[in-house]
């Protein structure tokens, strides 16, 4: 159990721990390379967590709420019409893209190492996803109730398939966060699959 005597000491090696883990990946990291990383002894590390997988859960819960709060940065039932909705996806995915543009090492770390450490860390991925699939549906009902999306429209399902995509160019645009260019790119490709179709 992680332990509560300096919060900002704790902040600063789950910054460490995001840095060395993104870097050299969870299974090579140990416990000195976080230390290293500070310039601290193993001791005190030892002193806020457990062991090497305890950290790896907090460095997961802190980038997982952080894609949380720009999920749920603006109100689901906010848009009235198709032309709102489309321009509320719009800054919703600019936002989302930029936090991974941002911080290259959380795309790695969400998506790749940090999901698959065992299968409790597994479950709290799986969650999350599941949370996040519950925003995008919340949206899409709204559009559904008001009437400018589809009355059959699968709404639990195509949350999932909008948040495919969207993870999807978040996890490349991590890889590349300097190409801006390939930000929009993704955006623009998801709101085109969302509302226009492919059909010619």
């Amino acid at each position: 159990m992680a332990r509560t005597a300096e919060p900002g000491r704790r902040d600063a090696i789950l910054d460490a721990a995001h840095a060395v883990f993104a870097r050299k990946g969870y299974t090579a990291a140990g416990i000195a390379d976080l230390a290293g990383e500070l310039g601290i002894g193993h001791g005190t590390v030892y002193r806020y967590f457990d062991n090497k997988r305890d950290v790896a859960a907090a460095v997961l819960d802190r980038a997982l709420t952080r894609i949380a709060e720009v999920v749920a940065a603006e109100s689901p039932d906010a848009s009235g019409s198709l032309s709102q909705y489309r321009a509320q996806v719009w800054r919703i995915g600019r936002r989302l893209y930029e936090l991974f543009a941002a911080d290259p090492a959380m795309g790695r770390l969400v998506f790749f190492d940090l999901a698959c450490v065992d299968e409790e860390l597994r479950e709290r991925h799986r969650q999350a996803l599941d949370r996040f699939a519950d925003y995008t549906a919340a949206y899409l009902r709204n559009g559904v109730d008001r009437g400018f999306l589809r009355a059959d429209l699968d709404i639990e399902i195509t949350a999932r398939v909008i948040n495919g995509m969207v993870f999807a160019g978040a996890a490349q645009v991590a890889r590349d966060p300097a190409a801006g260019d390939l930000r929009d790119a993704w955006i623009a490709a998801v709101v085109t699959l969302m509302f226009d179709g492919l059909a010619r």
